[in-house]
């Protein structure tokens, strides 16, 4: 077979992560399409997830699969076994976190002879998903030993970067529409902060149109009318919830490839996880892995290859002499290496009646190295928040809240719980929990509140035997109040 990568070129190295559960066997099948397709691939196996785990190594992640990544900067990635409800972290988001792969590109496409309730419409959507930040920073506490906290973590630079991203995606591909999901409506700092930097930037693609919309205006509309969708660029949680939504409009997760990409690294995974109970049973649709082989080879600039790959499977289930259980059923279905097999037979044949989408180059996007990019040229404190672990009730607990503040620097404005106003007391009847924020406010505005008076504050919190357990500075910026307001709160 004709490839555009000589047999003479020096082989490209790609670390090569087995996985879990049914991981050996879905990216065995894309290995050995890869290497069919002529591009020269110096493999170095590694290992995560649950066989490390269980060495007592808590992020999942050796030090020689590091060691790995650092080398070849490309991954290809089977599932791996994610812990729930205890310590460890996932091995997943570790590794996209160290190697700072910001963004995963999702494509959804319908697939000839895969039934679904939608077939016919000619989905063919891309979801870009910001891939580091967001609740996936992983910062949680017990603040009390009945209340948990989790800090959603939104940055400019990370909002700048995935824009981007999703807008230089959107020119490659030759799509003319790129949306952006958000919940600003609610969470107008953190999911705000990705709308008003998609609003800024998309002016710089003048060629393709953009449209915000609120993420879950979006998933209906993603049931109703998926088609009006081409490129979708939403936060983390967003795009985790979002991406699994759209690879079912097209028959499940077992079709649904994806790209984690960053400036140095990238990592090419199944979305779908180890199903442990199909491991070594032979059963399992390889689709999702192998099309996320033809997403690393377009990415090292294979393009020919990738397209014979891509081609190859289209063609193979147009043919739909070979289907897997998942959406054959248990009749007629094939397994993973006879799906496989088929595909490695069709290479170099062409789809009959799918259109092939013409792609170019995709442009990562160069942002700041500068680590404060936002800097404005007026800022001041003048206020906290502070978090106050107590089991009274909202009116005794404001009564000492006040009596701490007395000849302090701060005076209380309001106690909220779990969001809502409970002091000064609102005549409503919310539930409330041992957690409280407590507001105070500068007695003097124009004074930039120093440490020393918060210290203070603190001290006469103690000695009305209140435990506190966090405090959030208020500041403003510019003259503008960076802070929300409680349910409430005047």
């Amino acid at each position: 077979m004709n490839t555009s990568h000589s047999t003479k070129t020096a082989p490209i190295p790609v670390t090569l992560i087995p996985g879990d559960g049914i991981g050996p066997e879905v990216v065995d099948a894309a290995r050995r399409l890869v290497d069919a397709t002529g591009v020269p691939i110096a493999w170095e196996e590694a290992h995560a997830g649950a066989s490390i785990f269980r060495k007592g190594i808590a992020s999942g992640v050796p030090q020689e699969t590091l060691d790995s990544i650092s080398r070849t900067r490309l991954v290809l990635k089977g599932p791996l076994e994610t812990p729930v409800g205890f310590g460890e972290k996932s091995a997943n988001v570790t590794l996209r976190k160290l190697f700072e792969t910001y963004g995963n590109i999702r494509p959804v496409r319908e697939l000839p002879g895969v039934p679904t309730p939608y077939a016919g419409r000619g989905i063919d959507l891309v979801v870009v998903r910001e891939n580091v930040e967001d609740l996936y920073a992983g910062i949680e506490h017990m603040q009390t030993p009945g209340v948990a906290q989790c800090l959603k973590i939104i940055s400019r630079k990370g909002c700048e970067k995935i824009v981007r991203l999703a807008f230089e995606v959107a020119r490659a591909e030759g799509r003319k529409m790129v949306h952006c999901a958000t919940k600003a409506n609610i969470m107008k700092f953190t999911e705000g902060l990705l709308k008003r930097t998609f609003e800024e930037i998309a002016p710089e693609y003048p060629e393709i149109s953009a449209q915000h919309i609120i993420v879950d205006n979006c998933a209906h509309q993603l049931v109703r009318r998926p088609e009006q969708f081409s490129v979708i660029v939403t936060t983390n949680m967003n795009g985790d919830i979002l991406s699994d939504l759209t690879s079912a409009l097209v028959g499940g997760l077992g079709f649904a490839p994806s790209a984690n990409i960053g400036s140095e690294v990238a990592i090419f995974e199944a979305v779908h996880g180890s199903a442990p109970k199909y491991a070594g049973k032979d059963v399992i649709n390889p689709t999702a892995m192998i099309l996320s082989g033809v997403l690393m080879l377009r990415h090292i600039g294979a393009h020919a290859e990738a397209d014979t790959l891509e081609n190859a499977v289209l063609f193979t289930f147009e043919e739909g002499r070979h289907r897997t259980r998942d959406f054959a059923g248990d009749a007629g279905s094939c397994g993973t290496r006879a799906f496989t097999d088929a595909i490695l037979g069709n290479l170099g044949k062409t789809p009959q009646h799918t259109p092939a989408r013409t792609r170019s180059k995709l442009v990562l996007p160069v942002t700041s190295t500068v680590v404060d990019m936002v800097r404005p040229t007026q800022r001041e404190v003048v206020g906290i928040d502070v978090f106050v672990e107590s089991p009274l009730q909202p009116e005794q607990l404001g009564q000492k809240v006040q009596a701490a503040a007395e000849g302090t620097a701060f005076g209380l404005k309001m106690i909220s719980n779990r969001g809502t106003v409970v002091f000064p007391l609102t005549g409503t009847r919310t539930d409330v929990v041992d957690q409280h924020r407590c507001r105070f406010l500068s007695r003097n505005p124009a004074l930039d509140v120093g440490n020393d008076e918060v210290g203070v504050l603190l001290s006469g919190l103690e000695r009305q035997g209140l435990r506190w357990m966090h405090i959030e500075k208020l500041q403003a910026f510019d003259g503008r109040p960076a802070f929300t307001k409680a349910q409430g709160e005047d």
